[in-house]
């Protein structure tokens, strides 16, 4: 009885990390490339453009910080539904055109 309880919670916490290195690398990714763009766009020199991409580097990393350690302090319960997929709401085309 023992065992499976320690299996399911050593689980629950692998999945918790496999979600916030992949939430980590993405917000990484994403802001460093919105860096890269904001800098290519509005400065010239390239130490100020290196300087944007390594802050939007930082919001990448601070947000997905954030994010990760709010689902690793909230109970196993509802951790999975924080880091969920956003469900889409917009309708296809021939759904809008049946109603």
């Amino acid at each position: 009885m023992e065992t499976t309880k320690s299996n399911s919670s050593e689980s629950d916490v692998n999945a918790k990390w496999d979600a916030c290195l992949d939430l980590t690398a993405r917000r990484f990714v994403y802001s460093s490339l919105g860096g890269a763009f904001a800098g290519l766009l509005f400065f010239r020199s390239p130490v100020t453009r290196w300087a944007s991409i390594a802050f939007g580097a930082g919001i990448g990393i601070g947000s997905a910080y954030t994010d990760c350690s709010r689902v690793f302090d909230a109970s196993s319960s509802t951790s999975a539904t924080l880091l969920a997929a956003p469900k889409s709401t917009e309708t296809s085309v021939s759904q809008a055109a049946e109603e």
